[in-house]
């Protein structure tokens, strides 16, 4: 028996991440999925204008580009490389959102990036994080863009986001609009937090939540951390606890299932999308009680 499709979930393109864009478009919509969110190398192999046709064809919403950020480095030609860089990134966001279905939303995903190379300063490198998004912020303001701040678990603190908690982000986040700068709550990164539920309650209350992403956790770790996240239900995240936070805020918008994991990627892009289907329906949504707004 085919399992329902909770209106608000939102497949990441990351869960199925050896499918081309258009495989991608083509499966989350055959299974009945409403909204989809995009990566931006496969955006990038047709271009900017075809994926956006192709994602208007498609009639899918929108909810977030993944990723960007990345731009920890001292002053210098990396880091000039790397601010440029994310503003197309936000034009590409604005771009896609407004080729989406009713209700896309315009929101670039932000990953900070680690100690750069032979540095122990991580306090450093994360007000290079909130000079980098002050350099942003009016060109994001401009496109109607919400930059989303993604705390990473701390075990990437070094090579990938010296941001790992909410509490960090939404630090780095007080200096702007919250229209303009946002967080993206992801339980596979901070669902270990002591303080995530006040954070999130936080984040509700300063109007911060930009996006809410769901996949769990499970151990033991593979080799490579990055690839072990799994579908919702099959490891030990509360999701109860978390969604009903999130919810508590007011929040009311898609929710992506994004997946690292090698197995998951293996296998058929559509049985992987209902997969995720069913592991959405029976972990996450008895916690949901806000319809995505038409």
């Amino acid at each position: 028996m085919t399992a329902a499709v909770d209106p608000r979930l939102s497949i990441n393109q990351a869960t199925i991440k050896h499918a081309d864009l258009a495989t991608a478009l083509r499966v989350t919509a055959e299974a009945g999925v409403q909204a989809i969110g995009l990566w931006r190398e496969p955006v990038q192999e047709v271009g900017l204008a075809t994926a956006a046709r192709m994602l208007s064809d498609s009639g899918l919403r929108f909810t977030t580009h993944c990723r960007s950020g990345f731009f920890t480095m001292p002053e210098g030609p990396a880091r000039r490389a790397s601010i440029d860089d994310n503003l197309v990134a936000i034009d590409e966001a604005a771009t896609l959102a407004a080729a989406g279905a009713a209700g896309s939303t315009a929101i670039l995903v932000l990953v900070a990036g680690g100690l750069p190379d032979g540095s122990r300063d991580i306090v450093g490198a994360r007000e290079r994080v909130r000079d980098a998004i002050g350099e942003l912020a009016p060109h994001a303001a401009a496109a109607g863009v919400t930059l989303a701040i993604e705390p990473l678990h701390p075990m990437y603190a070094t090579d990938r986001c010296v941001v790992s908690t909410l509490g960090q982000a939404l630090d780095i986040a007080a200096d702007f609009d919250p229209a303009v700068v946002g967080a993206t709550v992801d339980t596979f990164h901070i669902f270990w937090d002591p303080d995530v539920l006040a954070s999130i309650a936080r984040a509700g209350r300063e109007g911060r939540i930009a996006t809410y992403q769901v996949c769990d956790w499970k151990t033991p770790l593979p080799a490579d951390v990055l690839l072990s996240r799994h579908y919702p239900g099959d490891g030990v995240i509360d999701f109860a606890s978390l969604t009903a936070a999130v919810e508590a805020t007011g929040y009311d918008r898609d929710i992506e299932v994004e997946i690292f994991n090698e197995e998951i990627w293996a296998t058929d892009p559509l049985l992987a999308v209902q997969r995720t289907v069913a592991g959405f329906g029976a972990a996450v949504s008895p916690h949901l009680r806000a319809a995505v707004p038409s």
